[in-house]
């Protein structure tokens, strides 16, 4: 059976360009939809990339990177938890995933896009879409400039998320 969102898209207008991803809407349905629904309600706009590894990927999604608060950076959430779908969805780049804690059900809004090979990810995170466009801005974002310390990997210059905007599929008639 279709999925109500099966065809949608999701367009990340960021400072550095766009990217737009389709989603796995048979295979992470519940991530899908949460991940609609807060860009239709705005929630992604005016966040930043915090964590940004070179070859591996790129996180974005937390509402406290609104804030220039850095420390709380990487702990923020919608309010809420959705249930993991580890599917069978290789991690390579231009996949979309949900980051999440140590607890596979602690996904929110956090998610990730792969710059690399990351097969170790495969079946432990949820897979639930892939860049079908915008793969110069992975790059981009992939390979700015860090700033020392921990893991070496909040961008310099900041990447913001300027709007998500939701490309609903074509009703068929």
């Amino acid at each position: 059976m279709a999925h109500a969102l099966e065809g949608t898209t999701v367009r990340l207008e960021t400072s550095v360009g766009n990217m737009t991803v389709e989603f796995f809407t048979q295979k992470a349905p519940g991530h899908v939809e949460n991940f609609v629904k807060l860009a239709k309600q705005g929630f992604y706009d005016g966040t930043r990339f915090h964590r940004v590894i070179p070859g591996f990927m790129i996180q974005g999604g937390d509402p406290n990177t609104k804030t220039d608060n850095d420390r709380s950076w990487g702990t923020g959430g919608p309010g809420w938890q959705i249930k993991a779908e580890f599917n069978d969805v290789h991690h390579e780049r231009g996949v979309l995933s949900m980051a999440r804690s140590s607890d596979p059900n602690s996904a929110g809004s956090q998610f990730f896009v792969c710059h690399g090979e990351a097969g170790f990810l495969d079946r432990q995170y949820t897979a639930f879409g892939r860049l079908v466009d915008g793969f110069e801005t992975l790059d981009k974002i992939a390979t700015a400039k860090c700033k020392p310390g921990g893991e070496g990997s909040r961008p310099v210059e900041p990447v913001k998320i300027v709007k998500a905007v939701v490309v609903e599929a074509p009703k068929k008639a």
